[in-house]
Order: C-alpha cells, then structure tokens, then sequence
C-alpha cells in the first residue's frame, strides 16, 4: 500500500512540477485526486498516455462555474494536503486560495509550487524552467567551454526545484500536522529549490575553487577525470574518477603509464590529458569498454540513449523500469524495507472518476 496510505491529496491540475510532485506521492500510496478542466487534455492528446497521471483519479471541474468551487472545497474537507501550481493569486480568485481552503480544513497542509515564488518583482511574471535555472546560476554552469549554456532537460527546476522540493515540504507539513493539529501553506518556488541545489557551488565559490568560466571545473567537463568520451563507434562513455583511487584504477585499465601522465591536480595539465584520455577511448566501441570498465572501481558507465536503459542489466537486475500496459515507464520509488510499494494503476482518461467521486463527496 505504500507509506502514504490512507493520505488524500487534491491535485489543482497543471503543468511541470505539480503533476509530477503528484505522481510522486501516489507512488508512494497517497490517493490522489486530480480536479482537471473541462476540454482538451493540457498534458497530451491521449492521457492515458501521460506516466505522470498513474495511479491518480480524475474529476473534470470547471473552476470558473461556483458550483464548481463548492465541490473543490467539499473534497478539501477530506484531504489532508493540496497541490497548486497556478500564478500567484490565481487560486485566491477562483475562491480555492489557502483562506478558503483552511477555513473548511484547518488541518490541510496547501502546497503551492510557482517559478518565482508568491512575492517579489517576478512572482506575476511567465516562465518556464531554463528561466529559473538561468536566475539561480544553474544554467551559466552547464555547457561546453567553447559555446553557450544548455539547458538539462527541464530536470534542474520543474522536477528537482519544483516537484521535489514541493514534495519535501508537502512531507513535512503533513508531519508537523500530526503534532500541531494545524496546517499551513507551503511556497516551493523553482528558483529557491534551483538555489538550494547550488548550495555546493556557493561553497566553493567561497573557497576559491569555483571557476565562472565553463568547462574549467571538477564538475563541468572540464576535468578529463570527469567526463564523457566518444569511442570507436561514435557512442560515448562516461568517467567520473575524482578520488586518486579511483583515477589509478581508471589509468591502469587504459594500461597507460601514471608516470608518463602529467600531474592531473595541475588544471593546466588537463587539455593534454583530455587528449590522451580521448584517443583512448575512440580506440574502442562502447561495447568493448563497457566490457572491460563496468563492475570495476573506475567510476564508469556508458551513455545511454533512452531507448536502450531498460535493456541494461542493472536496471533489469532492480527491475527500476517496468511495463505496464504494454509501456516502459520507471518503477514507484524510493524503496522501504516494511512498505511495500505497488504497482500503480494506469494513467484515466479526463474526468474519468467524476461521477464516482461527487457520489463520495454526497453529491
């Protein structure tokens, strides 16, 4: 049943983090409710086909209509949290803002996840996650020395500043709820969650070790220790072998000569070694080091194109990809060794349990 059973939440529906800080919390056995528009999907064409939906259900609601509103606050008063992830003030306007939602459940723990934050010169503004990422000095960090920034997917900020963050605060509301009695709001917003991430380079910035430059970093590529290389085949591999160990082993597997190496702790000694180290590797094919590096202490793993992560034998091993109804989508994480987390129900169609729900609710 998982951790969260027995918990309910109501997920406002949107976009980005709130549907996956969801997801999230049905994994791990949380009823969530998703109260949806009426009309096309906003996630795709088919939602079924959305991973982010699993194990939800799904009421389709006009927000605009009072009765609307009337059902929203009646499934509040038998939730324990709420997810939002509207523009500042929006929810406050439909009549579902954390006053009115309170006031039915002062218990309810009401999560709101938003790009900017609640407050400041940009709370009311659009953006999207390469925008928040940008602000916080993630995206400066990211891309290769001789070119632009790249954005990483939309990971940094919708899910790792945004969902993840949100959940965190969602958890730990729902905790202090248990002893207080009361609930209260959380404001996750992707920038504050993008900083906290950077907290490590705010250390090392501070100690003198952070270069602004980009790819002139332990972390960024720039070390020939830790990063990707292209092999024979035109695939790529990927090393991280900071610690000395580490890069002992790593040379020794290249059978190269340590001796012959310049000092690798010298950054100016690093375009030669990235040389050496990618004449190397292009020697080979993918195959061919993946057969000689993995399961050693080389800091090693091959690169990956989705399409081929669930044939990998360690993901089938932990079984960490599944299929379900035909699909390959992850597997509900984290693990518990008590809680057993269950396969989860395959993603409804919009609306799907409206009926079902109202009746619940004495509709």
């Amino acid at each position: 049943m998982g951790p969260l059973a027995g918990y309910r939440i109501v997920e406002l529906g949107g976009l980005g983090p709130a549907p996956m800080c969801g997801l999230l919390l049905a994994d791990l056995g949380a009823e969530v409710i998703v109260v949806e528009r009426p009309g096309k999907a906003e996630v795709s064409a088919d939602p079924a086909l959305a991973i982010e939906r699993r194990g939800k259900r799904s009421i389709e609601l006009d927000l605009k209509e009072s009765r609307s509103v009337d059902i929203i606050l009646k499934l509040v008063e038998t939730a324990d949290g709420l997810i939002e992830g509207f523009r500042p003030g929006a929810a406050e306007r439909l009549g579902v803002g954390p006053e009115e939602c309170l006031a039915r459940n002062p218990k309810l723990v009401y999560g709101r996840v938003t790009g900017w934050g609640q407050d400041g010169p940009l709370a009311e503004t659009a953006g999207h996650d390469i925008n928040y990422i940008a602000l916080s000095g993630a995206l400066h960090a990211i891309g290769p020395a001789d070119g632009g920034p790249l954005p990483p997917l939309n990971l940094v900020g919708d899910y790792g500043g945004g969902a993840l963050y949100l959940a965190c605060g969602l958890l730990a509301g729902l905790l202090e709820a248990q002893k207080s009695g009361r609930g209260q709001v959380i404001d996750a917003a992707m920038v504050d969650g993008v900083l906290f991430q950077m907290s490590l380079y705010f250390t090392l910035a501070a100690m003198g070790r952070w270069q602004e430059t980009r790819g002139r970093n332990h972390l960024d590529g720039g070390a020939p220790y830790y990063r990707t290389y292209e092999t024979k085949d035109a695939k790529f591999v990927s090393v991280g072998a900071l610690e000395n160990r580490f890069y002992e082993e790593l040379v020794r597997k290249l059978e190269l000569d340590i001796g012959d190496l310049p000092d690798r702790h010298d950054p100016a000694n690093w375009p030669v070694l990235s040389e050496i180290f990618s004449s190397v590797f292009g020697s080979r094919t993918r195959a061919d080091w993946c057969a000689l590096l993995e399961g050693t202490d080389t800091c090693f793993a091959p690169v990956l194109p989705l399409s081929e992560v669930s044939g990998h034998p360690h993901i089938k091993e932990r079984a960490a990809i599944a299929e379900r109804a035909g699909r390959e989508q992850p597997s509900p994480g984290p693990r518990f060794s008590r809680s057993r987390l269950t396969a989860p129900n395959p993603p409804e169609a919009k609306g799907a349990s409206t009926e079902r729900i109202l009746k619940e609710l004495g509709f």
